[in-house]
């Protein structure tokens, strides 16, 4: 089943065009996660899908509907985004933090109901941080508020949680607590997740669904079998990949590469490809 897709969609600044006759299909239910190098346009799908941003043609569509035609309150009952640098909460507590994901619920003056605060709780108590309801955002490790910030899109009770490199600046360990819990989100409560990854071995292991993308067209969509391939990384990063299997989930995972070198390298590799080769070393 599809509720969310994409239909040619263009997305650029100016005459600047980032994501080109884009259309692609969001599996409902599962997880899916968006990789490429950096530049490729990962993050402004994202935030054109949610409607953050706008986009130049094309349609994004939810349930049928033109997401650009619909009530912004609407949709944040059905969709919910946590960005890739979240802004500050600077003097508020995890409870008030997790409360902010009520507001598109709110009615009149914007009082808290006892459903709401269920809610809040329940979002505290599913992402772990129930012990932390009191204490100041800014005293907490990377993964914890990390989770904080998953609880406030989960108190938002949407179907649809996008995720923008939700592992950024977390040590190994908190990455994987993070990539878990919304394994376990999907997986217990169907939450359709769509992310973007760095890591290509994480992004094999945790997701359904895989799309890359290159220059802001999709190189392949489809299942880690299909994706995480020597030709698609090839394509996508410009590397020779050796591909194996992950001895723990059978999937396939990137053991070692190489630079492409003679005609298979570009004259001249761009900032943008050596982040990415970087970003799965």
């Amino acid at each position: 089943m599809v509720r969310l897709y994409t239909d040619e969609l263009n997305i650029g600044y100016g005459d600047h065009l980032i994501v080109k006759d884009l259309s692609v299909q969001i599996p409902d239910k599962q997880i899916t996660t968006i990789i490429g190098s950096n530049g490729c346009g990962k993050s402004t799908l994202l935030k054109a899908i949610t409607r953050i941003i706008s986009h130049q043609s094309g349609n994004v569509l939810l349930d049928g509907e033109n997401i650009s035609k619909g009530n912004t309150k609407e949709l944040a009952k059905k969709m919910a985004i946590l960005p890739q640098t979240p802004e500050s909460a600077g003097g508020l507590t995890v409870g008030e933090l997790v409360s902010y994901g009520r507001f598109p619920h709110q009615k009149g003056m914007g009082r808290l109901s006892k459903k709401d605060y269920d809610i809040i709780n329940w979002a505290l108590e599913v992402t772990g941080t129930s012990d932390f309801k009191y204490r100041q955002v800014d005293a907490l490790s990377g993964g914890q508020r990390q989770r904080v910030w998953i609880a406030m899109a989960l108190a938002q009770e949407t179907d649809i949680i996008f995720l923008d490199e939700p592992t950024t600046y977390l040590d190994m360990a908190h990455q994987l607590e993070v990539l878990e819990l919304l394994q376990k989100l999907n997986a217990e409560q169907g939450r359709t997740i769509v992310m973007v990854l760095h890591d290509l071995n994480q992004a094999a292991r945790f997701a359904d669904y895989i799309v890359a993308l290159k220059e802001g067209e999709i190189v392949k969509a489809g299942t880690c079998e299909e994706v995480i391939t020597s030709e698609v990384l090839k394509k996508v990063f410009q590397i020779d990949a050796a591909i194996g299997r992950d001895p723990r989930t059978n999937k396939p995972m990137c053991i070692t590469y190489n630079l492409l070198k003679g005609e298979d390298q570009h004259e001249k590799m761009d900032d943008s490809i050596y982040s990415a080769v970087g970003a799965i070393s």
